[in-house]
């Protein structure tokens, strides 16, 4: 008879203690015992902050920072040996938990990993052809109803519910676990458009609130039109709708006249595919809303077209709106307002303010009062140039933050240092009749192209920035890589956005990504959140092609960055394929680390059950920007502690969700065929000596026998996992313990010795 999980848990002095509980109880339902020391959800907080407590690694020893383990995602061969070259992009962000690394892998399964070594614990493998969500999973800790759990989305419009205990589904959660979000009243068009749930849902309380992924359309006639982009609540135990809000108003709703006739009906877009937050004190939630479809091409919905590109402020309750704000009127730039809005608490004009930091691809920053939606700086609306392509509604004025100054240029000025690439960027203006926008919001031309900045890259792209308390200071990385467009007239009546350029060719040579904007072409900004001022700026990337002396030129990426108590930024996201440590204070740069691929994800931070504090990061290369290096892992650094262990190398078994999952207390059962099958081959693993025989048959009767070969502790602490075993009902006479002890003291002893 399975028991339930106690209400708290003592203080552990070791993971195996943890996981001697573990299989005993379930994951505990509370939250996790020492929060810093984990990273329990994607954006590390319900507001995004990306701060942890940690502090082991310093600026000091940050350039001690050496490879502890590599997981290989893609199951069968590692990536160097594979003949399958079919590799997958990744943005996940994993999540550590107690000892658990939950990890959402493109290769369709969702997989636990001890975190100080990358073992697999358990594999979900998703059915059929379907994909996860690139951006990872929620955690959510569980109540006496339903126990601790991972919420993600997948590409065929499936939001998912499976135990974190064992990854098997749990069958009350809409159907046998998973819900179809493809339901009719977000189908306007038919159920054969595209619907996936690209990003993770965010908790509150008993909810599940999931944005939408609806597709960009194609432009011409009906090119606007398909899924609606409404965010809506499930019912964390059964999946079941609670409420729906919106995201495109009807009739009666506040915003609809913002739409100018029909234009609302069965239009698409307007969707959150980025990352929510959640003031859970207030119980406020703040969606960040894409631009409506056709994003490049506004003819048929004239107005300002609210929630577009829109902050959202919502009761996360009951979906009721509270407060909006635009940052982009109109849209047709495709500025999408995906990153999480951060949420701070700043101190300005002698008051201490509860706030929200909105960024987004336009590379501006806005801070509003989270509680009323006002701005804490002021906000201008400002002309902005008109649009020559027949029948569009461009806006007139855009909004414009007093502080922060922009955080990406905001005009296109052409590259002229190196002469073999200012000759190639001048001929492909000139060869190709681009204009270079000269300010900001210049409309995409008609009959021509034009190219203007941020381009649809960002600016600032969907993963955000990170805030530091103790400094208070918001990190966030930007690019500056236009992107060339043309709008012209289609075989149906309509526009489109049309040529070699419309899709996601960037202003640079594709050969050799080599932009044909002024460097830097990446930066890291650091903004101080009370005064609004910029505290830093710093190169961001190399441009490994170029002459020693003008490497330094900054990389575009996509990705964002972490803080810790350490002082320390921590970032990927640069198509030069480095990890890098920055002082968070100064902007120094501190130390790089050549990836495999590049990292367009972000970092986490956490610590072991030994209390050492790791670093990881997914590094896939091969995104938007195309990056032509291409990987399937996921890296964990800690400092080197002088042992010279080499890397633990693993790579993603081909066994079952069956084989894995059985493992766990509520599947494993002695006299069962499978269970002594997967013991016959664990216990091969164990290397013989005294004590070996009765620590195989006092041990497996609750859990496998891996629980052992992924841990190295004192004899002491060994001394203390036979206890707490013994006093759980592990059948072993006083002597037979101390064999045991004396057994697994020297089979897996603190340091292991060099295989």
């Amino acid at each position: 008879m399975k028991r339930k999980a106690a209400a708290t848990r003592p203080p552990m002095r070791n993971g195996l203690l943890w996981l001697v509980l573990f299989s005993f109880f379930r994951l505990s339902s509370g939250a996790p015992q020492n929060a810093t020391s984990s990273w329990p959800m994607v954006n590390m907080n319900s507001g995004a902050t990306r701060y942890s407590g940690l502090a082991q690694i310093t600026r000091a020893n940050v350039s001690n920072l050496k490879v502890a383990w590599i997981y290989h995602m893609k199951p069968g061969s590692a990536a160097s040996n594979s003949s399958d070259k079919t590799w997958r992009p990744s943005e996940d962000q994993p999540l550590v938990v107690g000892n658990n690394m939950f990890v959402v892998t493109p290769y369709g399964r969702v997989v636990d990993l001890y975190p100080a070594t990358g073992r697999e614990k358990w594999v979900f493998a998703l059915p059929g052809n379907d994909q996860a969500s690139l951006r990872g999973a929620e955690y959510w800790p569980g109540d006496q109803v339903t126990g601790p759990s991972l919420f993600f989305g997948t590409n065929h419009g499936l939001l998912y519910s499976i135990s974190a205990a064992d990854g098997t589904p749990n069958t009350k959660f809409g159907s046998n676990g998973a819900v179809d979000l493809r339901t009719p009243e977000v189908m306007n068009t038919g159920r054969d458009k595209l619907y996936i749930l690209p990003s993770p849902p965010v908790i509150y309380k008993n909810l599940v609130i999931t944005g939408a992924g609806t597709g960009e359309g194609s432009g011409g006639k009906d090119g606007g039109l398909g899924p609606a982009g409404d965010t809506r609540a499930w019912d964390i135990h059964t999946g079941k709708l609670v409420w729906t809000f919106h995201s495109v108003p009807r009739p009666g709703e506040e915003g609809h006249d913002t739409w100018g006739g029909d234009s609302w009906k069965q239009r698409s877009g307007v969707n959150v595919w980025g990352y929510m937050t959640i003031d859970q004190e207030r119980g406020i939630v703040y969606m960040p809303f894409g631009a409506p479809n056709y994003d490049r091409i506004g003819i048929d919905r004239p107005g300002d077209n609210l929630f577009g590109t829109s902050i959202v402020a919502l009761d996360a309750a009951s979906g009721k709106l509270l407060w909006h704000f635009q940052v982009v009127h109109h849209d047709i730039w495709d500025y999408d307002t995906e990153a999480p809005p951060t949420l701070v608490d700043i101190h300005h004009d002698g008051k201490d303010i509860p706030a929200v930091v909105v960024v987004n691809k336009t590379g501006l920053m806005f801070v509003l009062n989270r509680v009323t939606g006002k701005p804490v700086f002021p906000v201008a609306e400002r002309p902005v140039p008109h649009s020559d392509v027949p029948g569009e509604h461009a806006s007139p004025t855009q909004p414009f933050p007093e502080f922060p100054e922009p955080l990406a240029p905001m005009r296109v000025e052409l590259y002229h240092d190196l002469p073999e690439h200012t000759a190639w960027c001048k001929a492909y203006v000139d060869d190709n009749h681009m204009s270079l926008a000269q300010e900001p919001y210049t409309p995409p031309a008609f009959n021509r192209y034009s190219v203007n900045l941020p381009g649809t890259h960002g600016g600032v792209n969907y993963a955000g920035g990170a805030f530091d308390p103790t400094l208070g200071l918001f990190v966030v990385n930007v690019n500056n890589l236009g992107q060339p467009m043309r709008i012209v007239s289609d075989d149906h009546g309509g526009y489109i956005n049309a040529g070699p350029f419309a899709g996601t060719v960037r202003f640079w040579n594709p050969e050799k990504h080599l932009p044909c904007t002024e460097p830097p072409w990446g930066e890291l900004v650091a903004v101080d959140i009370n005064s609004g001022k910029i505290a830093w700026r710093s190169i961001l990337g190399l441009t490994d092609n170029f002459p020693p002396g003008k490497q330094r030129t900054g990389r575009p990426g996509l990705g964002g960055p972490i803080v810790t108590a350490g002082g320390l930024t921590f970032i990927g996201a640069t198509d030069d394929a480095r990890f890098r440590a920055f002082d968070t204070k100064t902007g120094e740069e501190l130390w790089a680390y050549r990836l495999p691929a590049s990292a367009e994800s972000i970092p986490i931070t956490y610590t072991d059950e030994h209390r050492k504090q790791y670093v990881a990061i997914v590094a896939t290369g091969g995104g938007l920007l195309r990056a032509p290096l291409l990987s399937d892992e996921l890296i964990a650094f800690k400092l080197d502690d002088g042992s010279g262990r080499k890397p633990n190398i693993v790579q993603a078994s081909a066994t079952t969700s069956t084989e894995k999952t059985i493992t766990s207390e509520s599947r494993w059962k002695v006299g069962d065929p499978r269970t002594q099958a997967i013991l016959r081959r664990q216990a091969a693993s164990l290397p013989p000596g005294p004590g070996r025989d009765v620590t195989i048959r006092a041990c497996s009767g609750c859990h496998g026998l891996q629980t052992f070969t992924d841990e190295r502790l004192t004899s002491q602490e060994w001394a203390d996992v036979v206890q707490t075993m013994s006093a759980k009902g592990a059948v072993a006479t006083p002597s037979e313990l101390r064999m045991i002890e004396s057994y697994l003291s020297k089979a897996f002893p603190r340091t292991k010795p060099e295989e």
